[in-house]
């Protein structure tokens, strides 16, 4: 999950463009739209649906509202499988994909196991190693049971759950720059709570720039991006986190230890995609350095920038054309 923002936008448009940004909080997190368009009417309107959107998308994956498909899903877990609507279930088919991607470092049935730490707690304390292990039994996404016909999802143990914390903001920001999109809107940003898509160019025709912040330094910026229609997503465990007997513990668990990885500071993917960058962020933080960067690398259209536990930065094959240093 997404808990920070480390990106600065450098907007440039002329005088006959009508710039409108809104700054809301969803999904738990700050959520910042903005629109250019011809009229400041036109880009609110685009702005004020890709908010209605993010709050129905919310409705239908969050697991803490009992009216939730997601819910739903979780409550019939070794009962019954549940009928859901089409986009939740290609959203949770997604997912595994992803999953299988990543050999299982990216599983949206990790949920349970991972609310047996508390991260708000005044006096942390770490999990019972039994009680990890025993909701680790739970975590495999290759258990999730589709019937593509009647179109249910069921998860066939008493117990397991689904959660979308590491890929619900990216969803919810590619759908929001589709339906911007779809009224007419031809250039804009959507920062879902850390979660970046930028479309289109700046008025001068130049792509957006996103600064990309030291993790140990935030005031200093190590690195432009120029996006042009692409989504940067950074995971990092740098805001939060729990101390305990003086050692530090990040909320980023590994899915097969139940325990926080250390590799790694913070994790930048820069694809086309929001969902997917928000899967590999994650995913390449638990991984480390090694093996992450070597995932990236094999992925067509996608780059990233790590940051070690040292303060080294790592960068992909081809990240550095696309940046200004």
């Amino acid at each position: 999950m997404r808990f920070f923002t480390i990106f600065m936008l450098l907007l440039t448009v002329t005088a006959q463009a009508a710039t409108e940004k809104v700054v809301a909080k969803k999904m738990g997190s700050r959520f910042e739209i903005t629109a250019v368009a011809q009229d400041a009417a036109e880009a609110r309107a685009a702005i004020n649906a890709a908010y209605a959107e993010i709050d129905r998308l919310e409705a239908m994956i969050s697991s803490w509202r009992d009216t939730s498909e997601t819910h739903r899903i979780n409550a019939a877990a070794g009962l019954e499988p549940v009928a859901v609507s089409p986009e939740l279930f290609h959203l949770i088919h997604r997912a595994g994909k992803v999953s299988a991607l990543t050999n299982g470092i990216f599983d949206i049935t990790f949920a349970g196991a991972g609310k047996l730490w508390d991260f708000k707690a005044e006096n942390p304390r770490l999990p019972d190693p039994e009680a990890v292990k025993n909701r680790l039994r739970l975590v495999d996404y290759r258990k999730i049971q589709f019937d593509h016909q009647a179109k249910t999802v069921f998860l066939p143990e008493k117990g397991m759950r689904l959660g979308f914390g590491a890929i619900g903001k990216g969803f919810a920001a590619n759908r929001a720059v589709q339906l911007m999109k779809a009224r007419g809107i031809k250039s804009g940003v959507v920062n879902a709570g850390g979660d970046l898509l930028a479309f289109g160019t700046q008025e001068d025709g130049r792509p957006w720039g996103v600064a990309i912040a030291d993790p140990q330094n935030r005031d200093r910026v190590f690195a432009w991006l120029r996006v042009d229609n692409q989504a940067v997503v950074t995971s990092g465990d740098y805001e939060r986190f729990i101390e305990i007997d003086g050692k530090r513990y990040s909320h980023i668990l590994h899915p097969r230890t139940g325990y926080p990885v250390d590799d790694l500071r913070s994790v930048t993917v820069i694809c086309p995609d929001g969902e997917l960058a928000d899967a590999l962020a994650t995913s390449v933080f638990i991984l480390g350095r090694r093996e992450g960067l070597d995932l990236v690398n094999k992925l067509k259209g996608v780059e990233a920038i790590l940051v070690t536990a040292e303060g080294s930065f790592l960068y992909s094959q081809a990240i550095q054309t696309q940046m200004d240093f």
